[in-house]
Protein backbone atom coordinates (compact mmCIF):
# COMPACT_ATOMS: atom_id res chain seq x y z
CA UNK A 1 0.00 0.00 0.00
CA UNK A 2 2.38 1.16 -0.67
CA UNK A 3 2.87 3.05 2.24
CA UNK A 4 4.33 0.60 4.51
CA UNK A 5 8.08 0.04 3.53
CA UNK A 6 11.68 -0.23 3.89
CA UNK A 7 14.06 2.32 4.78
CA UNK A 8 15.72 4.20 7.59
CA UNK A 9 14.06 3.30 10.95
CA UNK A 10 12.36 5.60 13.41
CA UNK A 11 12.71 5.37 16.75
CA UNK A 12 10.50 2.89 18.58
CA UNK A 13 8.52 5.16 20.79
CA UNK A 14 8.19 7.43 17.82
CA UNK A 15 7.14 5.09 15.33
CA UNK A 16 4.40 3.63 17.82
CA UNK A 17 3.37 7.30 18.09
CA UNK A 18 2.45 7.91 15.12
CA UNK A 19 -1.23 7.88 13.80
CA UNK A 20 -1.52 9.45 10.65
CA UNK A 21 -0.16 9.00 6.87
CA UNK A 22 3.94 10.09 6.88
CA UNK A 23 3.79 13.61 5.14
CA UNK A 24 1.08 15.45 6.52
CA UNK A 25 1.90 18.58 4.26
CA UNK A 26 2.16 21.06 6.40
CA UNK A 27 5.67 20.58 8.05
CA UNK A 28 8.63 23.20 7.31
CA UNK A 29 10.53 20.41 4.86
CA UNK A 30 7.78 19.49 3.17
CA UNK A 31 8.40 18.71 -0.47
CA UNK A 32 4.69 20.01 -1.64
CA UNK A 33 5.88 23.52 -0.04
CA UNK A 34 5.52 26.04 -2.67
CA UNK A 35 3.67 23.90 -5.29
CA UNK A 36 1.42 24.81 -7.79
CA UNK A 37 0.12 23.64 -11.00
CA UNK A 38 3.60 24.28 -12.43
CA UNK A 39 6.89 23.07 -12.10
CA UNK A 40 8.37 26.50 -11.14
CA UNK A 41 10.66 27.36 -13.93
CA UNK A 42 7.72 26.31 -16.41
CA UNK A 43 10.84 24.10 -17.64
CA UNK A 44 11.76 21.18 -15.73
CA UNK A 45 9.42 18.44 -15.06
CA UNK A 46 8.49 18.01 -11.54
CA UNK A 47 9.20 14.16 -10.23
CA UNK A 48 7.95 13.38 -6.64
CA UNK A 49 7.81 10.42 -4.55
CA UNK A 50 6.31 8.78 -1.80
CA UNK A 51 7.67 8.31 1.60
CA UNK A 52 9.04 4.74 1.62
CA UNK A 53 12.30 3.86 0.04
CA UNK A 54 11.44 2.04 -2.80
CA UNK A 55 8.98 4.96 -4.39
CA UNK A 56 11.69 6.86 -3.40
CA UNK A 57 14.11 4.69 -5.88
CA UNK A 58 11.90 4.28 -8.87
CA UNK A 59 11.10 8.43 -8.73
CA UNK A 60 14.95 8.86 -9.02
CA UNK A 61 15.24 6.43 -11.81
CA UNK A 62 12.14 8.11 -13.61
CA UNK A 63 14.57 11.22 -12.84
CA UNK A 64 17.54 10.02 -14.05
CA UNK A 65 15.95 8.08 -17.39
CA UNK A 66 14.49 11.86 -18.04
CA UNK A 67 17.90 13.93 -17.14
CA UNK A 68 19.19 11.00 -20.01
CA UNK A 69 17.24 12.02 -22.47
CA UNK A 70 18.25 16.03 -22.16
CA UNK A 71 15.36 16.79 -19.93
CA UNK A 72 15.92 19.26 -16.62
CA UNK A 73 14.28 17.88 -13.70
CA UNK A 74 13.07 18.69 -9.95
CA UNK A 75 12.60 16.63 -7.69
CA UNK A 76 10.20 16.10 -5.07
CA UNK A 77 10.57 13.03 -3.06
CA UNK A 78 9.50 11.59 0.42
CA UNK A 79 5.74 13.56 -0.30
CA UNK A 80 3.78 10.98 2.24
CA UNK A 81 1.11 8.46 1.22
CA UNK A 82 -1.18 8.30 -1.85
CA UNK A 83 -3.97 10.61 0.18
CA UNK A 84 -1.26 13.32 0.60
CA UNK A 85 0.40 13.12 -3.40
CA UNK A 86 -2.67 12.32 -5.74
CA UNK A 87 -4.34 15.43 -5.77
CA UNK A 88 -1.01 16.85 -6.67
CA UNK A 89 -0.13 15.12 -9.62
CA UNK A 90 -3.97 15.71 -10.74
CA UNK A 91 -3.55 19.28 -10.15
CA UNK A 92 -0.06 19.74 -11.46
CA UNK A 93 2.23 20.67 -8.77
CA UNK A 94 4.04 16.76 -9.08
CA UNK A 95 4.23 15.90 -12.51
CA UNK A 96 6.09 12.43 -12.72
CA UNK A 97 4.88 9.88 -10.43
CA UNK A 98 6.24 6.14 -9.49
CA UNK A 99 2.54 4.61 -9.32
CA UNK A 100 1.51 0.87 -8.27
CA UNK A 101 -1.78 0.32 -10.14
CA UNK A 102 -4.29 -1.69 -8.67
CA UNK A 103 -3.61 0.44 -5.51
CA UNK A 104 -3.79 3.38 -7.46
CA UNK A 105 -7.42 1.98 -9.05
CA UNK A 106 -8.44 0.95 -5.57
CA UNK A 107 -7.65 3.83 -3.36
CA UNK A 108 -8.11 6.83 -5.12
CA UNK A 109 -9.97 6.31 -8.43
CA UNK A 110 -12.46 3.71 -7.84
CA UNK A 111 -12.65 2.64 -4.56
CA UNK A 112 -15.57 0.36 -5.10
CA UNK A 113 -13.40 -1.46 -8.33
CA UNK A 114 -13.27 -5.30 -8.32
CA UNK A 115 -10.68 -6.06 -11.11
CA UNK A 116 -7.65 -7.21 -10.25
CA UNK A 117 -5.45 -7.89 -13.28
CA UNK A 118 -2.92 -5.69 -15.07
CA UNK A 119 -5.05 -5.46 -17.64
CA UNK A 120 -8.07 -4.44 -16.48
CA UNK A 121 -6.57 -2.19 -14.31
CA UNK A 122 -4.91 -0.34 -16.21
CA UNK A 123 -8.31 -0.38 -18.86
CA UNK A 124 -10.13 1.53 -16.07
CA UNK A 125 -7.50 3.71 -14.77
CA UNK A 126 -7.45 5.32 -18.36
CA UNK A 127 -11.31 5.27 -18.42
CA UNK A 128 -11.67 6.60 -14.60
CA UNK A 129 -8.62 9.00 -14.23
CA UNK A 130 -9.29 12.59 -14.23
CA UNK A 131 -8.17 14.35 -17.83
CA UNK A 132 -5.37 15.89 -16.70
CA UNK A 133 -3.42 13.31 -15.89
CA UNK A 134 -2.26 9.48 -17.92
CA UNK A 135 -0.64 6.71 -17.20
CA UNK A 136 2.08 5.42 -19.35
CA UNK A 137 3.20 1.76 -19.56
CA UNK A 138 3.20 -0.83 -16.92
CA UNK A 139 6.19 -1.87 -15.94
CA UNK A 140 6.22 -6.32 -15.58
CA UNK A 141 8.25 -5.66 -11.86
CA UNK A 142 5.34 -5.52 -9.31
CA UNK A 143 5.45 -5.03 -5.21
CA UNK A 144 2.47 -6.51 -3.90
CA UNK A 145 0.91 -5.79 -0.21
CA UNK A 146 0.87 -8.45 1.57
CA UNK A 147 -0.05 -9.94 5.37
CA UNK A 148 2.84 -11.07 6.43
CA UNK A 149 3.32 -13.43 9.68
CA UNK A 150 6.80 -15.13 11.47
CA UNK A 151 7.54 -19.13 10.17
CA UNK A 152 6.79 -19.79 13.95
CA UNK A 153 3.54 -18.12 13.74
CA UNK A 154 2.71 -19.91 10.60
CA UNK A 155 3.76 -23.34 12.23
CA UNK A 156 1.73 -22.80 15.37
CA UNK A 157 -1.50 -21.57 13.94
CA UNK A 158 -1.16 -23.68 10.43
CA UNK A 159 -1.77 -20.76 8.67
CA UNK A 160 -1.08 -20.91 5.11
CA UNK A 161 -3.75 -18.16 3.42
CA UNK A 162 -5.93 -14.85 4.46
CA UNK A 163 -8.59 -17.01 5.37
CA UNK A 164 -6.62 -18.84 7.74
CA UNK A 165 -6.49 -15.99 9.83
CA UNK A 166 -10.42 -16.01 10.81
CA UNK A 167 -10.49 -17.87 13.74
CA UNK A 168 -7.39 -16.36 15.54
CA UNK A 169 -7.20 -12.56 14.04
CA UNK A 170 -9.30 -11.51 17.09
CA UNK A 171 -6.73 -11.81 19.58
CA UNK A 172 -4.01 -10.83 17.72
CA UNK A 173 -2.75 -7.40 16.66
CA UNK A 174 -1.15 -6.37 13.11
CA UNK A 175 1.24 -3.71 11.94
CA UNK A 176 1.29 -1.65 9.08
CA UNK A 177 0.90 1.61 7.72
CA UNK A 178 -1.92 3.87 9.45
CA UNK A 179 -3.94 4.30 5.92
CA UNK A 180 -4.31 0.36 5.88
CA UNK A 181 -6.59 0.83 8.31
CA UNK A 182 -9.21 3.00 5.73
CA UNK A 183 -8.24 1.05 2.85
CA UNK A 184 -10.61 -1.27 0.97
CA UNK A 185 -7.19 -3.19 0.44
CA UNK A 186 -6.53 -3.26 3.90
CA UNK A 187 -8.32 -3.64 7.37
CA UNK A 188 -11.75 -2.92 5.63
CA UNK A 189 -11.49 -6.03 2.70
CA UNK A 190 -10.12 -8.55 5.24
CA UNK A 191 -13.26 -8.33 6.85
CA UNK A 192 -15.62 -7.68 3.45
CA UNK A 193 -14.14 -10.36 1.26
CA UNK A 194 -12.22 -12.99 4.44
CA UNK A 195 -14.67 -12.40 7.41
CA UNK A 196 -11.04 -11.37 9.34
CA UNK A 197 -11.20 -9.12 11.69
CA UNK A 198 -8.31 -7.92 14.07
CA UNK A 199 -8.25 -7.31 17.70
CA UNK A 200 -6.04 -4.75 17.48
CA UNK A 201 -4.33 -2.51 15.08
CA UNK A 202 -1.08 -1.09 15.42
CA UNK A 203 -0.50 1.94 13.25
CA UNK A 204 3.20 3.40 11.52
CA UNK A 205 4.27 5.49 10.20
CA UNK A 206 5.82 4.36 6.02
CA UNK A 207 9.06 4.88 6.85
CA UNK A 208 9.31 2.60 10.10
CA UNK A 209 9.55 -0.62 8.41
CA UNK A 210 12.42 -1.71 9.86
CA UNK A 211 10.85 -1.18 13.34
CA UNK A 212 7.44 -3.16 11.67
CA UNK A 213 9.61 -5.95 11.46
CA UNK A 214 10.96 -6.05 14.75
CA UNK A 215 7.91 -5.74 16.01
CA UNK A 216 7.26 -8.64 13.93
CA UNK A 217 9.62 -10.66 14.94
CA UNK A 218 9.64 -10.31 18.60
CA UNK A 219 5.94 -10.97 18.35
CA UNK A 220 4.66 -7.17 19.59
CA UNK A 221 2.48 -7.71 16.08
CA UNK A 222 1.52 -11.12 15.28
CA UNK A 223 0.69 -10.41 11.74
CA UNK A 224 2.11 -6.90 9.22
CA UNK A 225 1.67 -5.57 5.83
CA UNK A 226 5.05 -6.00 4.63
CA UNK A 227 5.67 -5.21 0.84
CA UNK A 228 6.67 -8.32 -1.10
CA UNK A 229 9.91 -6.98 -2.53
CA UNK A 230 10.97 -6.58 0.92
CA UNK A 231 14.66 -8.34 1.35
CA UNK A 232 13.50 -9.18 5.18
CA UNK A 233 10.69 -11.54 4.02
CA UNK A 234 13.51 -14.33 2.51
CA UNK A 235 16.29 -12.94 4.98
CA UNK A 236 13.91 -13.58 8.17
CA UNK A 237 12.12 -16.17 6.49
CA UNK A 238 9.21 -14.40 7.02
CA UNK A 239 5.71 -15.95 5.38
CA UNK A 240 3.90 -14.36 3.12
CA UNK A 241 0.29 -15.42 3.58
CA UNK A 242 -1.67 -16.26 -0.04
CA UNK A 243 -4.46 -14.68 -1.02
CA UNK A 244 -6.82 -16.92 -3.66
CA UNK A 245 -9.87 -14.32 -3.49
CA UNK A 246 -7.23 -11.39 -4.55
CA UNK A 247 -7.79 -8.75 -1.88
CA UNK A 248 -4.58 -7.11 -3.03
CA UNK A 249 -4.55 -6.44 -6.77
CA UNK A 250 -1.98 -6.58 -9.37
CA UNK A 251 0.62 -3.79 -8.48
CA UNK A 252 2.56 -2.84 -11.38
CA UNK A 253 4.92 -0.26 -11.18
CA UNK A 254 3.34 2.35 -13.30
CA UNK A 255 4.08 6.21 -13.98
CA UNK A 256 1.34 8.30 -13.48
CA UNK A 257 2.11 11.87 -15.02
CA UNK A 258 0.44 14.86 -15.61
CA UNK A 259 -0.19 15.10 -19.37
CA UNK A 260 0.75 18.70 -20.11
CA UNK A 261 4.14 18.75 -18.68
CA UNK A 262 5.41 15.66 -20.69
CA UNK A 263 6.59 15.71 -23.99
CA UNK A 264 7.33 12.65 -26.49
CA UNK A 265 10.78 12.58 -25.24
CA UNK A 266 10.01 12.21 -21.49
CA UNK A 267 6.86 9.72 -22.36
CA UNK A 268 9.43 7.31 -24.30
CA UNK A 269 12.19 7.59 -21.65
CA UNK A 270 9.69 6.34 -18.79
CA UNK A 271 8.07 3.92 -20.84
CA UNK A 272 11.58 2.65 -21.18
CA UNK A 273 12.04 2.43 -17.91
CA UNK A 274 9.18 0.21 -17.75
CA UNK A 275 10.00 -1.92 -20.82
CA UNK A 276 13.01 -2.99 -19.00
CA UNK A 277 11.68 -3.12 -14.92
CA UNK A 278 11.00 -6.83 -13.64
CA UNK A 279 10.38 -7.59 -10.13
CA UNK A 280 13.63 -9.41 -9.55
CA UNK A 281 15.31 -6.32 -10.55
CA UNK A 282 13.30 -4.35 -7.79
CA UNK A 283 14.18 -7.03 -5.23
CA UNK A 284 18.01 -6.90 -6.29
CA UNK A 285 18.03 -3.34 -5.90
CA UNK A 286 16.12 -3.41 -2.46
CA UNK A 287 18.91 -5.41 -0.94
CA UNK A 288 21.52 -2.78 -2.15
CA UNK A 289 19.30 -0.05 -0.53
CA UNK A 290 18.80 -1.54 2.50
CA UNK A 291 21.02 -4.20 3.21
CA UNK A 292 24.17 -2.90 1.91
CA UNK A 293 23.04 1.15 2.43
CA UNK A 294 24.01 2.14 -1.12
CA UNK A 295 22.97 5.31 -1.59
CA UNK A 296 19.18 5.27 -4.02
CA UNK A 297 20.77 7.68 -7.00
CA UNK A 298 24.14 5.18 -7.15
CA UNK A 299 21.47 1.92 -6.96
CA UNK A 300 19.44 3.86 -10.04
CA UNK A 301 22.33 5.04 -12.06
CA UNK A 302 23.91 1.19 -11.95
CA UNK A 303 20.39 -0.39 -13.06
CA UNK A 304 19.87 1.98 -15.62
CA UNK A 305 23.54 1.65 -17.18
CA UNK A 306 22.59 -2.11 -16.84
CA UNK A 307 19.19 -1.58 -18.71
CA UNK A 308 20.82 0.44 -21.94
CA UNK A 309 19.18 3.37 -20.50
CA UNK A 310 21.65 5.83 -18.84
CA UNK A 311 23.29 8.71 -20.18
Amino acid sequence: MRGIHRGAAFALIAALSLTACGGDGDSDDNPLTGSGGDSGDGKSIVVGSANFPENQLLAEIYAEALEAKGLKVTRKFDIGAREVYYDQVVKGGIQVFPEYNGALLATAVDKSSTVTGTEDINAELKKKLPSSVEILDSAEAQDKDSVTVTAETAKKYNIKTLADLKPVAGKWTIGAGSEFKTRTQGWIGLKKIYGVEFGKFQPLDAGAQSTLLKLLNSDKVQAANIYTTDPAIVEDKLVVLEDPKNLFSSQNVTPLVYKSAVNDTARAALNGVSAKLTTEDLVEMMKKLVNDKEDAATVAKEWLTKAGLAS
